[in-house]
């Protein structure tokens, strides 16, 4: 009966309490474990997949600023006689309505003046204070012990901030110091000994039976635009045709240049197709983020403020300031689809005004709050999502806040499980111990029933 009773309990055969420890310890363990991994998982998957919905909304906003800030959208000046000027454009040139004749009669140009030859440029030359006088202001040039030379009288002008540049240049004989106000008119310059310098710096004088010689003198530009006269400072011309930079390069008097714009009318209809394609990919990954169980919900808010970007009015334009304007239009599922009859449509109405949808015009009537475009609409949400307490930034705290609870969670249980395992393996090993010493008392039990027997039986 004793040893029916070992077998029934695998005494006979041995229990393998090791295993059974790790067999118990896994079956709390894997189950709690599993289960904070399957949320890790999904937490992680949130994570990646907001971070796609972001990478795509700034990938977006990002080449569609581009585009606007590189010109790539803006209409193209003409000029019919490239070697006289050229023009690049600028926000706000109207393609539709713009020509324009021009007429250079004179470029801008800076004053030059130079010494004669000086043998030694480290030589002393004197000292002694000089003014340099540009547009009636003046400034002190010293010239003492620890730069009296032509080398030195040139980095005391260069210092002083006058706007007259000093350079020292080598010519036969020895070197010379050529000095260079700022273009135009107003960038005429003298430069004289003051009472109490060395005579030696009189040398370097310009103006007033100055020693120095006139290179050139400073004049402004002198142009027409449509037989009205201008004159600048600068060959550079920013401010008189709007949406176009002028630069002149050589005088022709009675050579009149014809200069246009041309609109890339190709450029603008690939670019409402490309806003409708990415747009997609963009609102795809966003939603898929938005689909997901949780923190990520919250981004239906942004999905919708998307939306309406459709129909938000960009521009100031009277019938053309919106993208359903143009033939862009939402689908039951949230995507944009292109209407191209209604894009065309819309081109041959007014081209400028599709046009200043992407690429806004910039004057004094134009500006970001009357006519920001699509891009500074599309900057402003992206901006306002990924800022602090936006709603990504709202998500991407919340989901990293649920990363590391979950992570805390399963240090836990692993501290939890470690202590259970511990406290089966004492107990098995008190089993162990007991186990034994039943064996022992069966073992001493079957000996003495064996001698009963045999006693018996004699």
């Amino acid at each position: 009966m004793v040893s029916s009773i070992a077998n029934s309990l695998g005494f006979g055969s041995g229990i393998d309490t090791k295993q059974l420890v790790t067999d118990l310890a896994a079956a709390s363990r894997e189950p709690k474990i599993e289960r904070v991994t399957q949320l890790t998982q999904q937490n992680q998957t949130r994570i990646s997949a907001l971070a796609q919905a972001r990478s795509d909304l700034d990938g977006f906003a990002d080449s569609l600023s581009q585009m606007v800030s590189d010109g790539t959208l803006r209409s193209t000046p003409t000029v019919s006689d490239d070697s006289v000027l050229s023009a690049t454009a600028r926000a706000g040139l109207s393609a539709d309505s713009f020509a324009a004749t021009v007429e250079v009669t004179q470029l801008a140009r800076a004053q030059t003046a130079y010494s004669g030859i000086v043998a030694d440029k480290a030589a002393a030359i004197g000292t002694g204070t000089m003014t340099l006088t540009v547009g009636g202001v003046n400034k002190t040039i010293t010239i003492g012990a620890t730069n009296n030379s032509l080398d030195g009288l040139a980095k005391a002008i260069n210092a002083s901030g006058a706007g007259v540049t000093a350079s020292i240049v080598a010519d036969e004989g020895g070197h010379r110091i050529i000095l260079k106000g700022p273009t135009g008119e107003a960038g005429a310059f003298t430069l004289t000994a003051d009472s109490g310098a060395d005579p030696g710096l009189a040398t370097f004088s310009y103006g007033s039976g100055g020693a120095m010689t006139l290179g050139q003198s400073a004049a402004n530009a002198e142009f027409k635009i449509d037989g009205v006269a201008f004159s600048r400072a600068s060959n550079i011309i920013d401010d008189v045709v709007p949406g176009m930079s002028l630069t002149l390069k050589k005088a022709s008097p009675g050579q009149p240049v014809d200069i246009g714009a041309s609109r890339p009318l190709d450029m603008i209809k690939q670019t409402v197709g490309d806003f409708v394609a990415v747009y997609n990919q963009m609102k795809k990954s966003l939603s898929s983020a938005a689909n997901m169980s949780g923190s990520t919900t919250a981004l239906r808010e942004l999905e919708r403020e998307l939306a309406n970007l459709v129909g938000k009015v960009v521009t100031s334009h009277g019938s053309i300031n919106k993208l359903t304007d143009i033939g862009i239009s939402s689908t039951r599922d949230g995507l944009l689809s292109l209407d191209s009859a209604k894009l065309e449509k819309a081109l041959a109405a007014d081209a400028g005004a599709v046009e200043a949808l992407f690429n806004p015009r910039r004057d004094a009537t134009h500006t970001e709050a009357t006519d920001p475009g699509i891009a500074f609409a599309l900057d402003a949400i992206r901006d306002k999502a990924v800022a602090t307490d936006g709603v990504i930034d709202r998500v991407t705290k919340s989901l990293d806040a649920r990363r590391e609870a979950l992570a805390e969670q399963l240090e836990k249980i692993e501290e939890r499980e470690d202590t259970y395992r511990a406290r089966l393996e004492k107990q098995f090993g008190g089993l162990d111990a007991k186990l034994a010493a039943f064996k022992a008392t069966q073992t001493y039990l079957e000996q003495q029933i064996e001698m009963w027997n045999n006693q018996n039986n004699n």
